[in-house]
């Protein structure tokens, strides 16, 4: 029950805030209270929780068993012969619960949330959080093919002046082809090209074929007109198994740019079980009846508490720019916490 006051008390104190910062960006865009509510504010909830949650257990156990403490509770619990395992033993159960709660929203749940969440910012808040190749666009669709399209238009999914270039292994030149239109056929996941043309390049022989006029060729392509549209944080509004087939679908073009989809997966997992954590810390902190009392506790709380927030952004920046593995940059303030875990219970009141 404290946890969940406590969730609905900030959760409320956010919602306040947010609607304070945008308020005028409702209002430049004559959005009624409805419309805000039914299609912002009703992802926005779920997000912020799925970002604070382990705080709000934290700050939840250090407020119950601080008046536990207050009262003498827990001196009567102790002297009554009560092992100090036994009275962690219902915050255990609960906090599991709550991690438990935390995992399938944070794998299933919030992403799909976070979806429609975006969608309304880069419509009427952040344009810039969503954007769409749409000139002279190149990428790798392989480790030895490349494409280069002039115009990209999102409506039909067609590609203007078109060309795809495949190399050998020693980066030579093989093949190429070109076509002034390429459509996507997305019930046969093909590639329609339309005015095409057709080179190949072996030593020194080339061969040439040239569509007629208006004839179509169908090709498969290793890409999706959604890879030409870009969201500053994909990761964020992919499931769990939508995030791992994007990891081999990129891993299959022979790219290496998915390290932040690995530590997005990660992190997954590490946040519910800080919730583990944070909840044997905070009831080895609240146990203790000390001078100062709750206020006391709530401080050292607040501290502990944004302590494992700065860490966890050092780890997923070393884990994103620097040489280390994404395993362990995620999971860095895990391991700290449970050194500090083991220290606090040991000197905890027993």
């Amino acid at each position: 029950m404290t946890f969940f006051y406590t969730v609905i008390l900030i959760t409320m104190v956010s919602v306040a805030m947010d609607v304070s910062e945008r308020i005028g960006k409702f209002i430049s865009h004559d959005l009624g209270f409805w419309q805000v509510a039914s299609e912002y504010y009703i992802h926005y909830v779920p997000w912020i929780n799925g970002e604070l949650w382990p705080l709000f257990a934290f700050l939840s156990v250090i407020f119950f068993t601080s008046r536990m403490a207050r009262d003498s509770e827990i001196i009567a619990l102790l002297s009554a012969g009560i092992d100090y395992t036994r009275i962690l033993r219902p915050m255990m159960i609960a906090a599991l619960l709550i991690a438990t709660m935390h995992w399938v929203g944070e794998n299933y749940i919030i992403p799909k949330s976070n979806y429609h969440l975006n969608e309304f910012k880069s419509k009427y808040i952040k344009p810039s959080l969503k954007t769409v190749l749409t000139n002279d666009v190149q990428f790798f669709i392989g480790p030895n093919q490349k494409i280069y399209c002039r115009y990209f238009t999102a409506k039909d999914s067609s590609l203007s002046k078109f060309r795809v270039e495949q190399f050998d292994s020693t980066g030579q030149l093989v093949s190429l082809m070109r076509a002034d239109r390429l459509t996507y056929q997305s019930a046969s996941d093909t590639w329609s090209a339309k005015d095409y043309e057709l080179r190949t390049f072996s030593h020194d022989e080339e061969g040439l074929l040239i569509g007629e006029k208006n004839e179509t060729l169908d090709t498969t392509l290793n890409m999706v007109p959604s890879d030409f549209i870009r969201h500053s944080r994909q990761m964020e509004i992919m499931t769990t198994p939508d995030l791992r087939e994007h990891v081999r679908y990129e891993q299959a073009k022979g790219l290496d740019n998915t390290k932040k989809y690995i530590i997005e997966a990660y992190k997954r997992t590490a946040a519910p079980f800080t919730i583990l954590i944070l909840t044997l810390i905070g009831a080895s902190i609240g146990t203790k009846k000390v001078r100062g009392g709750l206020g006391m506790h709530l401080a050292i709380g607040v501290a502990i508490g944004a302590g494992y927030v700065v860490i966890s952004k050092f780890g997923e920046t070393f884990a994103s720019n620097l040489n280390v593995p994404a395993l362990l940059g995620v999971w860095l303030p895990n391991i700290l916490f449970i050194l500090i875990t083991a220290y606090l219970l040991r000197n905890a009141q027993k």
